[in-house]
């Protein structure tokens, strides 16, 4: 009896480095991303681990201890310094202590949180350095550029960031094609008199779903057009589709519910704490007539942008489906998510990476816009020859324009 004891209390010796090992954290790769009012820095890690944040002062640095852990990465591979990161280095102050320092170019509110494993990205801390002074400079500016700027179309960008959205067969990012329509949308409509573009994300970020709402809502938008590209399994699915919010309840439709609840996903993939952006309008009761005249509006929109995207390619379904989307979630703003195409196509894969078919997609959303704004008696008959000429640039508008728009 006392030998097989023996063996067992050798045997839990020997395993004991080998148990402390598989408990030790690493952090495994790093990502900065940068927004107009913060700037993300994103750890890749093995599993959940035990962490602090805080800032020291003269000069301004955030420092992230994590427990029991150790780097495993090269921490200067990023693109340093950016608007906020200036430096950043790891050392242990302690043997069970890794400690991250992010020298900042000035001072910040840092932010916090562990994300969990999902749909292929491992556990991740995610660290937000925000500027307060920019963000409110942000807020001010939106909120003018209706009394400024006469009829305002929000536009907004899906997926960004650390949340790619779909990826094509070539390895073409959702991301990337719906920032540039939305730039070259963005483009025409600030050539029109009398209209305002706003890009509810301006670059490769991430802007949580709610918070696109409110951007919209802070920016006064007469319309917002949400820009997507979808995927499936089957390489030969094709063609545009639009998007209502449905009125209440479970969506009717198994695909349209299924693509509700893949985009309305982006909040976890991207990375947002629970209860990160709360808006009071979001629950606001409203009256049945006021909900009704909303809906209707939107589907107006959404019956002129199939009509106009008929000639920019292939529609796969020649009428509005509706949805529970949570960017659609500004019910007093008629409000669209427009699926381009299949970027699981690897034809209109190729086709949504070329800057003319991205124009042509940007032309049809255009003019739909300015339909629906004739329609509802916000502009007067407007002429095809209108809009054609306001869509129309220099070479030089071209050549600056692509210098600032991503390379896909």
């Amino acid at each position: 009896m006392k030998s097989i004891m023996l063996i067992i209390k050798l045997v839990m010796l020997l395993l004991l480095p080998a148990v402390a090992f598989a408990a030790e954290g690493e952090v495994r790769d790093v990502r900065l991303w940068t927004a107009p009012d913060h700037s993300r820095v994103v750890f890749d890690l093995n599993q959940k681990v035990e962490y602090k944040v805080f800032r020291l002062h003269n000069p301004e640095r955030i420092v992230i201890d994590i427990e029991h852990a150790k780097v495993t990465s090269d921490l200067k591979n990023l693109n340093l310094p950016d608007p906020v990161v200036q430096s950043m280095r790891h050392g242990k102050p302690t043997p069970a202590t890794l400690r991250i320092v992010m020298d900042v170019k000035e001072k910040v509110q840092p932010r916090s949180f562990l994300l969990k494993p999902m749909q292929g990205k491992p556990c991740r801390l995610v660290v937000d350095l925000t500027r307060p002074d920019q963000a409110k400079k942000e807020a001010v500016t939106a909120g003018e550029s209706k009394s400024k700027k006469g009829l305002v179309i929000a536009i907004d960008a899906g997926h960004g960031g650390e949340d790619p959205g779909a990826v094509g067969p070539r390895k073409l990012y959702e991301k990337d094609v719906t920032l540039a329509v939305a730039k070259e949308l963005a483009k025409i409509v600030d050539a029109t008199p009398g209209m305002k573009a706003v890009l509810i994300r301006k670059g490769d970020y991430f802007v949580p779903l709610k918070k696109r709402v409110i951007l919209a809502r802070r920016s006064k938008a007469d319309l917002m057009i949400s820009i997507h590209a979808d995927a499936v399994r089957q390489r030969n699915v094709e063609g545009a589709s639009v998007y209502t919010l449905s009125e209440r309840g479970a969506t009717q439709d198994k695909a349209a519910r299924a693509l509700a609840a893949k985009e309305n996903a982006a909040d976890e993939i991207g990375g947002v704490e629970i209860d990160e952006v709360d808006d009071p309008m979001v629950n606001m009761i409203l009256g049945d007539m006021f909900r009704r005249d909303s809906l209707n509006s939107s589907q107006i929109l959404a019956e002129s942008i199939i009509g106009k995207m008929k000639s920019a390619g292939p529609i796969k379904y020649s009428t509005p489906k509706r949805a529970r989307f949570v960017v659609l979630g500004a019910m007093e703003i008629p409000s669209v998510l427009v699926e381009l195409d299949y970027i699981s196509n690897p034809a209109r894969e190729k086709k949504l990476k070329s800057r003319d078919h991205q124009k042509r997609l940007a032309s049809a959303l255009f003019g739909a816009s300015m339909h629906f704004f004739e329609k509802m008696g916000r502009i007067k008959n407007p002429t095809d020859q209108a809009i054609q000429s306001s869509a129309i640039r220099s070479e030089a508008d071209q050549q600056q324009f692509a210098a600032n728009s991503p390379t896909l």
